[in-house]
């Protein structure tokens, strides 16, 4: 497998779980969505949030690739986000259609990357101003991991809500190889 075949198999695998949590969380009223389960975002909507945060943080530096990468052209003209707004979308529905934008923005972006691009040393500084020069590969990693990361979080608390969001391996979207010689 190639390493971009890599990049634009975790793009569809976050595209389709995003959609499976947000389909399981809209099962919840909006008082259990807000609601504070202890967790390090405290409510599932807010961990939520921070996903979209954090994604567009990223996207942002990744916009500022040699290659200029068009498809992230939208994330370019938006404001920088802010963490500390845990609150910006009101209510699921317009959380939801944000996201969903966003998915399709990342499955475009990760279809004209190419092998090249990998290689690249991207500099960048993180929220608190600190410069760092990283694989962009290796970057990419972490992006697609720290979201896997929190979507188990939001799993979770949508467990102990009583909502099942089923299956969530990768597994599932691998496709099937032919038997090998035996």
């Amino acid at each position: 497998m190639h390493r971009t075949d890599l990049v634009r198999q975790m793009a569809a695998y976050n595209q389709w779980m995003n959609d499976k949590l947000l389909l399981a969380a809209a099962r919840l009223d909006p008082a259990a969505l807000v609601a504070d389960r202890r967790a390090f975002f405290g409510s599932i909507l807010r961990t939520l949030h921070h996903l979209v945060i954090a994604d567009t943080i990223w996207l942002q530096r990744f916009a500022r690739h040699p290659a200029a990468h068009a498809a992230l052209d939208p994330v370019r003209a938006m404001p920088a986000p802010d963490f500390s707004d845990l609150d910006r979308f009101a209510d699921l529905p317009t959380l939801a259609a944000h996201r969903r934008w966003l998915d399709g923005l990342i499955v475009a972006w990760a279809a004209s990357i190419g092998e090249p691009d990998l290689d690249v040393v991207l500099h960048y500084a993180n929220s608190r101003g600190v410069e760092a020069d990283k694989n962009f590969f290796g970057l990419l990693a972490h992006f697609f991991n720290h979201q896997t990361h929190h979507r188990g979080q939001v799993t979770t608390l949508l467990s102990q809500a009583g909502v099942d969001v089923g299956v969530t391996d990768l597994l599932v979207l691998l496709p099937e190889q032919g038997q090998g010689q035996g």
